[in-house]
């Protein structure tokens, strides 16, 4: 809805009512149209002000509206009418004005901002463009590269930033409305030509065309395949080169394109899964996410290596007092001071005091006792984290919840080791914890709807998506993880090199392929894991690497690697070659593709030509083929979980949705019948045999991603 009412005398005021957001729907759009006709037509008023109800400008279009046929006026109509008018139009911005409204605000004559706005145009976040004239009107308004930075990253700015690029015309601290009623008033009477945007020109760049081919270049290698991004400097290069009315034409044309593109659908699915994910029941059908979180006062964090430190930031970061311990002095005096620096320069990015008086730390475990939560964060050993859960069970209080950071482990096994295993759950946090948005929320059998709920809320606190997620071996991330590293290890055994499979993934839209992934994490770290695991024993009787462990292929290359010390960045040495220990540009290592070749012929393996789509069906494929057996065993509530874990931690490319949605989109007989393909050839892979829920599926005619849940399996953990 919109409100129209006179104040002031004579000012119309025109409020947009649409909780949450105030999205500019069809039914607030014509209400909109209403109350501007009764702006123009009353005589007594003499300005505008248009404002959001509850403290909201507009968070642009209703997005549920996308796919449907548009009824009503449209955004651009109501804004081209609003600009054109005699009267001053003043934008009075609270909250937020994203999207289509900023695109609104623009159409106004005066925009004045709350000091705690936001505003931006996220449309490239939703494959499209801003496509009310946002990218015609920005560009005039602030210049080609500031425009150009905010169209093609869709990042809000805050009402600071936004008065420096010229964006508002005045930010205050006080009520904003009232604040532009005044200024709404003193500028009646004034001429408003300079203040239509479409009437302005485009501020200069010198040599125009070099300036966009390297705007094009720049934001294709960012873009990692993306369109959208493409297309919003398409557009904003019409702003500069085009009178208004034929940039609007060019604008209509990218955004039809956009629009019905396979991306937009990905990345509007994977905005909607983002939302799904904190919606569902446990296996015994008790909703977590309807469960009361217990109160957190004070957290601790025991083991402060590169984890505990980034947790430790991050609960603090959110104005929680933080009990930090570590058991080693040297450790201990190292995490003080990178806890220091990352809590100043976290606030320093984020323009308030950072939160320092807000961790204390200790080397006696017994400072946890009065913790309401404590997160474990010591080395990934079964042995040592039961001894830890054996002595936080001892010394924190019974109502205390207990969480492990653990990546693989079994849950059960370590609340089994407590005197209240309902108090016990992961959370596994993605390394740098403070920064990566990902939070894996691993629930047994036995753990509370409550401490459920409180581990979510946590993670919501911190800026974490979170996904609630059963136990299992590397429960939903890593055990798909699993055969996605293991058929590029099998690859390029058969004769890929590692440029060759990570040049494949790259242009698939990952930012970096798996084997750069591997040498920037560090070889050494998966090297631990498998030896624990029983997977690095003894060569075979002939003195060979053993190819064959615990039944089915294995290979021992990245073991081989870490056992000549060449564990990737940190060495400066691994499936690439650094300038130095440390280095961060991969080179070709001449040495390692002599290596590989004595080892194919060491094994016997004969050479073959791969090409890149051998390499993106069979790594991406055994994982999707493991995503469809972890719906199957129950571990993941439906696609969408699996989704958010791979966009938000794994670097899988938002504008391919996930895993899960691009095997939808490829379609499923498609994927079944290359897993079953790649399986003949590879019998000894157990994960390219096709799982029996995608068996199912296709033999139920593929139904689409959303009606999935209906052949899945009742929710169990699953160990």
């Amino acid at each position: 809805m919109a409100q129209f009412r006179r104040v002031s005398g004579s000012v119309g005021l025109i409020t947009l009512q649409n909780p949450p957001v105030n999205a500019l729907s069809a039914a607030v759009r014509r209400e909109i149209v209403d109350a501007v006709k009764r702006a123009i037509s009353d005589s007594d008023v003499k300005a505008v002000v248009i404002c959001g109800q509850n403290g909201k400008f507009c968070g642009g279009a209703d997005i549920r509206e996308f796919g449907k046929v548009m009824s009503g006026p449209s955004i651009i109509e109501i804004i081209h009418a609003l600009e054109a008018g005699e009267k001053p139009v003043v934008a009075a911005v609270e909250g937020v004005a994203l999207g289509g409204g900023l695109e609104l605000a623009l159409g106004c004559h005066y925009r004045i901002a709350h000091n705690q706005a936001r505003l931006g145009l996220p449309e490239v976040t939703l494959g499209l463009l801003p496509a009310a004239g946002g990218s015609q009107r920005l560009p005039r308004l602030i210049g080609v590269p500031a425009a150009l930075d905010l169209i093609t990253t869709g990042r809000h700015v805050t009402a600071a930033e936004a008065l420096k690029l010229g964006i508002v015309d005045q930010v205050t601290d006080q009520n904003t409305v009232d604040t532009a009623l005044k200024f709404a008033l003193s500028v009646v009477g004034q001429s408003l030509a300079g203040r239509r945007l479409s009437t302005c020109p485009c501020p200069g760049v010198s040599d125009l065309e070099t300036f966009f081919e390297a705007a094009i270049h720049k934001v294709r290698q960012s873009a990692h395949g993306a369109i959208a991004p493409v297309a919003c400097v398409q557009a904003v290069r019409a702003a500069a080169t085009l009178p208004y009315t034929q940039g609007m034409a060019r604008e209509k044309e990218l955004m039809a394109t956009l629009f019905t593109s396979g991306q937009a659908r990905a990345l509007q699915y994977a905005f909607f899964a983002e939302r799904a994910v904190a919606k569902w029941s446990l296996p015994n059908g008790v909703r977590w996410d309807s469960s009361e979180p217990l109160p957190v006062r004070k957290a601790a964090v025991i083991g402060l290596g590169t984890m505990g430190r980034g947790i430790t930031v991050a609960l603090a970061q959110t104005g929680l007092p933080v009990i930090a311990v570590e058991t080693q002095k040297k450790q201990m005096m190292e995490a003080k001071q990178t806890v220091w620096s990352m809590l100043t320069r976290g606030a320093q990015r984020r323009g308030v005091a950072p939160a320092l008086n807000l961790v204390s730390y200790s080397q006696d475990l017994q400072a946890a006792a009065q913790a309401d939560l404590v997160i474990e964060a010591v080395f990934e050993d079964m042995a040592l984290k039961k001894k830890v859960f054996q002595q936080l069970s001892a010394v924190c209080k019974p109502s205390a919840m207990l969480c492990t950071n653990t990546s693989t482990l079994d849950i059960d096994q370590l609340a089994s080791q407590t005197r209240n295993p309902e108090m016990v759950v992961g959370m596994h946090f993605f390394a740098p914890a403070h920064v990566m948005k990902l939070l894996e929320v691993v629930y047994g059998p036995r753990s509370s709807p409550r401490v459920i709920a409180t581990a979510m809320q946590l993670g919501k606190k911190m800026g974490k998506v979170s996904v609630a997620v059963g136990n299992c071996w590397g429960f939903v991330g890593n055990r798909m993880l699993k055969p996605y590293k293991g058929q590029s290890l099998f690859l390029v055994e058969e004769g890929a090199t590692p440029e060759l499979v990570d040049r494949a993934l790259e242009e698939f839209g990952f930012s970096m392929g798996i084997f750069r992934v591997s040498d920037l994490s560090g070889l050494d770290v998966g090297w631990k894991t498998r030896k624990e695991e029983g997977l690095t024993g003894p060569a075979v009787p002939s003195g060979q690497p053993a190819r064959i462990r615990q039944g089915q292929r294995y290979s021992p290359l990245s073991d081989l690697l870490c056992e000549k010390g060449r564990f990737g960045q940190k060495t400066g040495q691994g499936w690439y070659q650094y300038d130095k220990p440390g280095g961060r540009v991969a080179k070709p290592d001449p040495w390692l593709h002599r290596f590989l070749e004595e080892y194919r012929a060491q094994h016997g393996l004969v050479t073959r030509r791969i090409d890149h789509q051998e390499v993106v069906e069979r790594c991406l494929f055994s994982m999707i083929n493991e995503g469809f057996r972890i719906l199957d065993d129950g571990i993941a509530s439906g696609p969408e979980d699996i989704d958010v874990i791979y966009v938000s931690g794994y670097g899988w490319p938002r504008h391919r949705g996930g895993p899960m949605f691009y095997a939808s989109m490829v379609g499923l007989a498609k994927v079944l019948e290359r897993l079953d393909y790649y399986h003949k050839a590879h019998p000894d892979v157990p994960h390219l045999q096709p799982c029996s829920l995608l068996r199912r599926l296709v033999a139920s005619g593929s139904p689409p991603i959303h009606k999935w849940r209906d052949d899945i399996k009742k929710l169990r953990s699953h160990l």
